[in-house]
């Protein structure tokens, strides 16, 4: 009697592997890309990037963010977007620094623990862009914002579930949401960029 030889773990593993290449790199259709989506935190990125005595940017994070979005490549006009970034979160690899930005003088944390954007209207911009305006508060005060988003990629994960993301870069003044401190020492104008992965309800 002959015995095979049992299969080895890598060829099990390679095997998976192959299973969510083929998923990944099905293309996505409009219909598949179309409906509801749930933010996965682990898997997005908040930075924001502000100039230090007019000589060096410095860069920091929100390692926090969730929310809920709604893609509809045949009507823009039935897109949403609703994000949050939690601000206590914030991440500029300097703990001082942090907790500095975490007070009253900055964010404000305590009294204004979310950093928020909520659509209003959406619009075609491109192919793979939309136009996006809606409110975002910050601090507790709340200002129009208009906004491009790139819609940057969708696919199957590794358990079958659709996933799909997009990227956002806009540039707002602080000083517009009560944040005057450390100005000179600090620009007024900070550039963010949201990129998000979400995962279909």
């Amino acid at each position: 009697m002959i015995r095979r030889p049992p299969r080895s773990t890598q060829s099990r593993s390679s095997a998976a592997s192959d299973v969510y290449k083929r998923q990944a790199d099905e293309p996505a259709k409009a219909v598949d890309l179309a409906g509801s989506y749930k933010v996965d935190g682990v898997h997005s990125s908040n930075v924001f990037r502000i100039k230090h005595l007019d000589t060096a940017y410095f860069y920091g994070r929100f390692n926090d963010c969730d929310g809920e979005f709604t893609l509809d490549p045949a009507d823009p006009d039935k897109c949403r977007f609703d994000i949050r970034l939690k601000v206590v979160s914030v991440d500029t690899a300097n703990s001082g620094r942090d907790d500095h930005l975490r007070s009253e003088e900055y964010f404000d944390a305590e009294k204004h623990p979310y950093i928020t954007f909520k659509s209003k209207s959406v619009k075609k911009a491109g192919d793979t862009a939309l136009e996006v305006s809606g409110d975002l508060t910050l601090r507790g005060v709340t200002k129009p914002l208009t906004a491009t988003v790139e819609l940057t990629g969708s696919g199957k994960g590794f358990r079958g579930e659709f996933r799909a993301g997009w990227e956002t870069t806009f540039t707002i003044k602080r000083s517009d949401f009560g944040m005057t401190a450390g100005q000179g020492a600090l620009s007024d104008e900070v550039r963010i960029t949201i990129s998000v992965e979400g995962i279909k309800s």
